[in-house]
């Protein structure tokens, strides 16, 4: 059998797979950033306040679940099986995204695609870290959302694009054909499973299991929790960032075409940030990064009240990106 070696630069080909896969995954959810909620309003006649409840809600619940058993069932069942049921999963989105005869069908695509992100992007994620092991954990989570979020911004933009000269459906839709399918095939035929990195790593390492992974998270340790409330308020962030930021941006009169711009800028930052970021999270206090990232959001949020012209919303989405940016990695590496 093949010796399993931690490390980046022993493990570079199958991360960077990893890396161009998860960008796969993220572009999967840019399909949706900038246009759907103009979708609900132009092809459905259906209030924004209540598309956007709707599908972010069922989205939210189908990741936040899926997450939730996705670490114990890949010990189970291997990682690069969780990888590609994932991608099984998310492949009728687009189609059911272009050709939806009604409201119910959109709010089913995003019960799809919250499952496809809680299985693709966190198999990604974790087989990266089996690679690189413990010393590197901050630079792997780095490019990992690095290009998962450029992908979401590149995606975004470019439906905004596409929306705007083509019309809303079917074509912006189309690039998430081409996604699903270059993720899939690319996951089936040379993504490897880390099992072996897995047992090496977890021979070296001293530290105890916990014996209750939820309430230690969620009450008693005091450490995990506050990182659990910290994930569930950025989180919300996001939301709101995903859901409002079109239909803010629509009042105020801005077009498809700029709406996709603004919106892409948000994730662009906080990708791009991650290569920083998570780099600096191996070596900086991880606590002194969340409280400053999670400062940066807010004030962020609150200045988007203010924010009336196209500079000011690239401004505060840039701001809000590189505070999204520096709280992400202390999520995975506590």
């Amino acid at each position: 059998m093949e010796q399993a070696n931690l490390g980046l630069k022993e493990n570079w080909r199958q991360f960077t797979l990893l890396v161009i896969i998860n960008a796969f995954v993220g572009g999967m959810v840019g399909l949706e950033r900038a246009i759907l909620p103009q979708i609900a309003e132009a092809e459905f006649h259906i209030a924004a306040k209540t598309a956007v409840l709707s599908f972010i809600i069922v989205f939210g619940i189908a990741k936040a679940l899926t997450n939730y058993v996705t670490g114990a069932l890949a010990n189970r069942l291997g990682r690069k099986t969780l990888l590609m049921l994932g991608w099984l999963i998310g492949m009728p989105v687009p189609f059911i995204l272009m050709c939806a005869p009604n409201w119910n069908w959109i709010v089913a695509a995003n019960l799809l695609l919250g499952i496809n992100q809680g299985l693709a992007w966190s198999s990604t994620v974790v087989m990266k870290i089996d690679l690189v092991g413990d010393s590197e954990r901050g630079l792997a989570m780095g490019l990992n959302e690095f290009a998962g979020y450029l992908a979401v911004a590149v995606a975004a933009f470019l439906t905004g694009w596409i929306a705007a000269n083509f019309g809303l459906r079917p074509y912006p839709f189309y690039l998430g054909v081409a996604l699903a399918l270059a993720g899939f095939f690319g996951s089936w035929l040379l993504v490897r499973d880390t099992r072996r990195h897995v047992a090496k790593d977890a021979a070296a390492n001293n530290v105890p299991l916990r014996k209750n992974i939820f309430w230690d998270t969620t009450v008693l340790d005091r450490n995990l929790s506050a990182v659990t409330q910290a994930g569930l308020i950025n989180n919300l962030n996001d939301a709101m960032a995903w859901g409002l930021f079109p239909l803010v941006l629509a009042q105020q009169g801005f077009g498809v075409e700029d709406i996709g711009m603004i919106v892409a800028v948000y994730p662009a930052v906080w990708g791009i940030g991650q290569l920083f970021a998570g780099r600096m999270s191996d070596y900086f206090c991880k606590k002194s990064m969340l409280f400053w990232g999670m400062l940066l959001q807010g004030v962020a949020l609150v200045l988007l009240v203010f924010a009336s012209t196209f500079v000011h919303y690239i401004a505060l989405s840039i701001v809000l990106g590189w505070g999204t940016a520096m709280v992400y990695p202390t999520f995975w590496l506590q």
